[in-house]
């Protein structure tokens, strides 16, 4: 029944306030604290296909609002992005050493390298 640890963390992590109080407990139990449906249905009180239904109908509302609104695979390509940034900008900066462009333009393009150069590495 587990899904990639990743990619239920990430779901949890952007989705888990549209769960039900006892989705995300089971949850957690489930995935990070990695109680066995069993361990959880006996802490519980209730069986095991108990146990198991709420966490099925948890990662199915996770990965359906990942379907409607996608900000995990969102979020997952911004560290290529800020590195094409970081790659334009020093585009910007080689052809600014030609006569013809404006140095205005060199100034911006490594300002903009400033500030996305730690973000693309922080990511």
């Amino acid at each position: 029944m587990k899904s990639s640890l990743l990619d239920v963390a990430y779901l949890f992590d952007f989705y888990a306030d549209i769960l039900t109080e006892k989705q995300r407990d089971y949850f957690d139990l489930y995935y990070h604290q990695d109680l066995s449906l069993s361990e959880i249905a006996e802490n519980e009180g209730i069986t095991r296909q108990g146990v198991r239904d709420v966490i099925a109908r948890a990662e199915g509302l996770l990965r359906h609002m990942e379907e409607k609104l996608g900000m995990v695979a969102r979020y997952g390509r911004i560290p290529a992005d800020m590195e094409r940034v970081v790659a334009l900008a020093d585009q910007m900066i080689a052809l600014s050493g030609q006569s013809y462009v404006d140095q205005n333009i060199r100034a911006l393009a490594e300002r903009i390298r400033e500030v996305a150069e730690p973000l693309a590495q922080n990511l």
